[in-house]
């Protein structure tokens, strides 16, 4: 599915429950943001994104904590848990979501490969559902992945709740 219609899809079912949502971003740099402003009204379900490219901007804009960083690296389920966190806690959106990544084409280890991304969704209330991906191609084919992962993510969480309520 592409990303206009995930988005779309995103967005029909924020607004259905009236919730607004924000995003935070490493490796993709502001890409899932704009895929949901490519939508007409987004506004009224797209609260806010964090572009948070440095480990700087992660703890100042999000409240990671240098410890996680330091320990954990910036490409890692336990970062993007906390900024997933800190996006909840510095918007009005009731869901969230957090990528960071490895989008190449250097920048890779032994440990982590270029392709490596970390994505963490958050629900207001809830534990955060946090993932790693690897996926292949370049830097361009990484990051639109990302993206697609992402927003298709949130509809996986939207879904979720929907079943359990």
């Amino acid at each position: 599915m592409d990303t206009l219609t995930l988005s779309s899809r995103v967005g029909e079912a924020l607004l259905a429950r009236g919730w607004q949502l924000a995003t935070a971003e490493s490796c993709t740099g502001g890409a899932i943001a704009a895929a949901i402003t490519d939508i007409a009204g987004s506004s009224q379900w797209f609260d806010r994104g964090f572009v948070t490219y440095s480990n700087q901007s992660k703890q100042d804009m999000l409240g990671v904590r240098a410890e996680t960083l330091h320990t954990a690296g910036a490409v890692s389920e336990a970062t993007v848990a906390e900024m997933v966190s800190g996006a909840l806690a510095r918007s009005q959106a009731r869901l969230a979501l957090a990528v960071s990544g490895i989008a190449g084409p250097g920048g890779g280890s032994a440990g982590k490969s270029v392709g490596t991304v970390c994505l963490a969704w958050a629900m207001e209330g809830a534990q955060p559902v946090v993932r790693t991906e690897h996926f292949a191609g370049d830097r361009a084919a990484v990051r639109e992945q990302t993206v697609e992962h992402a927003l298709q993510g949130v509809l996986n969480m939207l879904a979720q709740s929907d079943a359990s309520a």
